[in-house]
């Protein structure tokens, strides 16, 4: 999917997701999406002469969805679209660096071309110091993981999220789960794109003083010299030869000894040839070391943001969109690893866990029930006997019973090291069936329900884990707590 059908994608995840009432998109409008998605997606296809794929149907099950959301809701189609933002961002940010690389050189004395001229050697020193941190920042792990610029890219990667006042509840917090959720998807992508802009506009800024150069040389006559408080003429002789030697390699410019620099100490040289010396040294230095180089790093960021707007990564093995996806075409089945925890299940909760997966992961899914890890049992041993089968699950559950009083040195060892050794983030699910036959009848037994269910979520928290309740004799009886369960992972 390419850029602009993954921010629709994901538009339409944060709805559905916010959406838990049905208040938005009932279940009939979900329904009729979905079967219509399925059956553009199938012409599409056969038009192509190819087989319909989960990109196809997202598509287009996308578009169903935002156009019923925008008819009854129009506020809320702005969020459709921020490219205008980059848009602007590319035009002025090079016009910007242009006109004032033209002009910076002018805060100098206009009609004099000083050997030390501190605003090109500014912009030699500044474009130098960038390359080499460039070529330092990936191998600084704490650099490496910061973005400078996250909070502006973020703004302009999500675009203007102020939405109108009646709009309801509910999809103000899609368009706050969309601004998070894109924001992080878009990142990598809003980061070359900015570079891209950046790379350029410094390409700029130096051709608008090598322009500012010229353009003064061709209507007045330059006045050459140089002052220093501490070089003498040696030192600055040996300090030119150093930045001017790329450009005398490269073309056939006239040179310079340390007794022409010597002589035009504290002077001011009216000679036209003293002046354009200068100006051709300046501008060929400028031209090879700035202007080159941000051009070609320009364009590599726009070859590395093209293959990401082309090809934007979404995860398309999220719970979320396998479920969608789990009926079109030929689907591969996705597999439920359960692990037990000291839990022995029982006929009808083991048939009752498929229902659980189909819920997760779709109708096209299966379970792949592992025999239960005895209470107090070594984590490691446990990993070890399970490792073979990790790769060919979709995802990873724990499966706790809420009779059990949650321990850091058992269950919390446990999740701690699933969470690392597993591929994924892992779900725990507390299965509530048992404690609620035990303790449901009784005098206060919803309380203790609810404080036993608090208690479990609130320790899973703690070891990184996202807690769902379930109840294995009566899975649809928290169907709810499932789809939110979903939803907190994915934004974990």
């Amino acid at each position: 999917m390419n850029e602009e059908v993954s921010r629709s994608v994901v538009l339409m995840s944060a709805i559905e997701h916010a959406d838990h009432e049905r208040r938005i998109l009932t279940d009939e409008d979900r329904q009729y999406a979905s079967r219509s998605a399925n059956e553009l997606a199938q012409w599409q296809a056969a038009e192509r002469g190819e087989a319909i794929s989960p990109e196809i149907f997202l598509e287009k099950r996308a578009e169903q969805v935002l156009k019923k959301v925008a008819e009854r809701h129009p506020g809320f189609s702005r969020l459709l679209s921020s490219r205008y933002r980059w848009t602007m961002l590319g035009v002025a940010l090079p016009l910007i660096a242009l006109i004032s690389g033209f002009a910076i050189d002018r805060i100098a004395d206009p009609h004099r071309v000083d050997l030390l001229s501190a605003p090109l050697l500014l912009i030699l020193a500044w474009n130098v110091f960038t390359y080499i941190a460039l070529l330092v920042w990936p191998f600084i792990p704490a650099l490496k993981a910061r973005v400078p610029y996250g909070g502006m890219l973020s703004s302009l990667s999500t675009g203007k999220l102020s939405l109108p006042r009646k709009l309801p509840a509910t999809l103000t917090a899609a368009a706050t789960r969309f601004g998070e959720e894109w924001t992080r998807l878009s990142m990598p992508l809003a980061l070359a794109r900015f570079k891209r802009y950046v790379h350029f506009s410094a390409a700029l800024f130096a051709l608008g003083a090598v322009l500012s150069l010229y353009a003064r040389g061709l209507l007045s006559q330059y006045r050459t010299g140089w002052e220093s408080t501490f070089l003498n003429a040696e030192q600055l002789h040996a300090l030119l030869s150093f930045i001017f030697a790329p450009a005398m390699l490269i073309f056939p410019l006239q040179g310079f000894s340390i007794a022409d620099v010597r002589a035009l100490e504290g002077t001011h040289s009216l000679s036209p040839a003293d002046g354009a010396r200068w100006v051709h040294l300046y501008a060929a230095t400028l031209f090879l070391i700035v202007i080159v180089p941000r051009l070609a790093l320009s364009l590599l960021a726009r070859h590395k943001e093209r293959k990401l707007a082309r090809h934007f990564p979404i995860d398309l093995t999220h719970p979320y969109y396998r479920k969608l996806t789990s009926k079109i075409g030929k689907a591969e089945t996705a597999v439920l690893r359960v692990l037990p925890y000291s839990f022995t299940i029982d006929e009808t909760r083991d048939k009752n866990l498929l229902v659980v997966a189909q819920m997760l992961l779709g109708d096209n899914s299966r379970v792949m029930l592992r025999p239960s890890t005895a209470y107090g049992e070594s984590p490691q041993d446990a990993m070890n006997a399970l490792k073979s089968d990790s790769a060919d699950a979709a995802l990873t559950v724990v499966l706790f019973n809420l009779n059990a009083t949650p321990e850091n040195e058992n269950h919390g060892a446990f999740l701690d090291l699933l969470a690392v050794t597993s591929k994924g983030r892992p779900l725990a699910l507390i299965d509530e069936s048992a404690y609620l036959e035990r303790v449901g009848g009784q005098t206060g037994g919803d309380q203790r329900i609810r404080e036993r269910i608090a208690l479990w979520v609130q320790f899973c928290e703690l070891h990184q884990t996202v807690a769902v309740v379930v109840n294995l004799l009566n899975p649809l009886a928290r169907a709810e707590d499932i789809e939110r369960g979903l939803t907190a992972r994915s934004r974990a």
